[in-house]
């Protein structure tokens, strides 16, 4: 199976998600498909499928890292701005977090695959943007919420991405990360 093939079977197989979503109230399929663009990169490395990312070990904690710095700015941001949902559920709409995680992971997609063909990219980017867009069709969020989400995704992405060239990859650093009673220490 060629790389082309491999990537387009994986989209094929993440479509039905998406749609299924659309057809149900509760966010369940929801909270799973906002995380198939990040499945992809793990499923394709999975599959022997070379990325940017040297090991496994790189690639792992480049793509935690994403994830929690944009998880962090979104979740911080929801409990700061406190806007009501356009169904009223709750007051946690700003910014999307479903929109913020499928970004996340559409940009670590693109920065680990995006190189074998152009249409990893724009398959990633274009899944992020049909779980933003349903999010928004299923009454959960406004165009705002969305679009923030998504923004927040892909700049930690890319800040991620950064810092780990510019400090980590740069001086040939080992990264160890070690817990110290509640917290969590990260040494370059």
């Amino acid at each position: 199976m060629t790389k082309s093939s491999l990537f387009i079977a994986l989209i094929v197989w993440a479509l039905p998600l998406g749609m299924a979503a659309q057809q149900h109230h509760s966010d369940a399929l929801d909270d799973i498909a906002q995380h198939v663009p990040m499945a992809s990169v793990v499923v394709l490395r999975a599959c022997g499928v070379e990325g940017r990312a040297a090991s496994w070990g790189d690639l792992v904690l480049t793509a935690a890292s994403a994830y929690v710095l944009s998880a962090a700015t979104t979740y911080g941001l929801k409990h700061i701005v406190d806007e009501r949902r356009p169904d009223h559920s709750d007051c946690r709409a700003f910014p999307s977090g479903h929109a913020t995680m499928a970004f996340a992971g559409a940009s670590v997609l693109r920065h680990e695959y995006g190189h074998l063909s152009p249409w990893v990219s724009i398959g990633g980017y274009a899944y992020a943007t049909l779980v933003a867009a349903d999010r928004v069709r299923r009454d959960r969020h406004y165009v705002h919420d969305v679009c923030a989400g998504a923004a927040i995704g892909i700049a930690a992405t890319e800040l991620t991405y950064y810092i780990n060239k510019r400090f980590v990859r740069a001086r040939n650093a080992d990264v160890v990360v070690a817990s110290q009673g509640m917290g969590v220490v990260v040494r370059f």
